[in-house]
């Protein structure tokens, strides 16, 4: 079966406050569009049938990577390809380079943003699938049902947030700038998600997102994990960022571990961190933190792969993420990204 765009009113936004304008006025019969990789799928699907499109890549404001003093920031239309491939991000920031290059594959990383991958609607095997489908098994309560097919009895829709990029920048402690009818304001990133597959996002009717800003990293080393059943384009079934600070005498004073592709939204282990504060990164310790994470990891039928999977090759990437982040500092070596890898158990 052949999948068709629906119709609807194309209109290229010169600026966010015109984007804005056109996102009020029309309310939800409008959506914003920059790369259109995940967006254009979804319509063909007829999960979103938006009467006019607004595109964004015409805004001045929302291209370029800039580095003001210590941060960096990045407009929401830069193309992912162009994260990956930045100097100054694969220098400070390797963790978020590998998982910009690990998105999709390379045709799609030209045309996917950085604000679209930020924004990325929550997937399901129940709800990612063409109209006829849905309606031949029955709708979900993501779209035009009442029950979450993964879960009959759950009270909340359970579709799982996928973005590679959001666990490396919530580890980095990014910021964004969401811009909209009752002017902007700055939201860190951890603060954006929220536990529901329907409502994963608290962006406010008529927000867009403009650009994402990540501070000095202070000494942070990170990595990125992810697995995939294809290892050349597929959303992560699971996606591990893994950072940590040491001091001068090698004990973590700083720790971050933030998980994706499993939840509704992205999720911090905070056990696993817990389980590296004070302690050196030796076997014992690195072990501990790989059974926390291991613990703290639930998923559900909801995608690729199989429950047990997806559960243990969490506590494999974390293991094999602070073996590799305790060889970096042994050897006071700087990590660099790692395009192309990351996928196993």
């Amino acid at each position: 079966m052949t999948l068709r765009l629906p119709k609807f009113q194309y209109i290229g936004a010169r600026s966010l406050d015109e984007a804005v304008e056109v996102l009020v006025e029309l309310g939800p019969k409008a959506m914003v569009v920059a790369g259109g990789t995940d967006l254009y799928p979804n319509m063909k699907r007829r999960m979103f049938t938006p009467e006019v499109v607004v595109g964004l890549r015409q805004i001045a404001e929302l291209h370029g990577l800039r580095a003001p003093g210590s941060a960096i920031r990045i407009g929401s239309c830069v193309s992912l390809t162009d994260v990956a491939a930045s100097p100054e991000v694969r220098e400070r920031f390797p963790a978020l380079s590998t998982a910009a290059g690990l998105v999709s594959t390379p045709q799609l990383r030209n045309m996917g943003t950085i604000g679209g991958n930020i924004c990325l609607d929550t997937r399901c095997n129940y709800y990612d699938q063409s109209a006829f489908w849905r309606k031949a098994v029955g709708y979900c309560m993501k779209l035009e049902g009442d029950v979450c097919r993964v879960a009959l009895s759950s009270p909340r829709c359970l579709a799982t947030f996928s973005s590679d990029t959001v666990p490396a920048l919530i580890g980095y402690d990014a910021s964004i700038r969401l811009v909209g009818p009752e002017g902007e304001r700055i939201v860190a990133l951890r603060n954006l998600y929220e536990m529901d597959g329907m409502s994963w996002m608290k962006v406010q009717p008529g927000e867009i997102v403009a650009d994402v800003t990540i501070p000095d990293p202070e000494g942070l080393r990170a990595t990125y994990y992810k697995l995939r059943d294809r290892g050349s384009f597929d959303f992560p079934l699971a996606g591990v960022f893994v950072g940590v600070r040491t001091d001068d005498a090698g004990y973590v004073d700083h720790a971050r571990l933030v998980l994706t592709g499993v939840y509704s939204m992205p999720v911090e282990l905070t056990e696993a961190q817990n389980a590296l504060l004070g302690n050196r990164l030796e076997p014992d310790v690195i072990q501990a933190a790989a059974e926390a994470a291991y613990q703290r990891t639930r998923p559900v039928d909801n995608t690729g792969g199989t429950i047990i999977q997806r559960r243990r090759t969490v506590r494999v990437f974390v293991r094999r993420a602070l073996e590799e982040l305790a060889a970096g500092l042994a050897m006071g070596g700087v990590l660099k990204p790692r395009p192309g890898k990351g996928e196993g158990s």
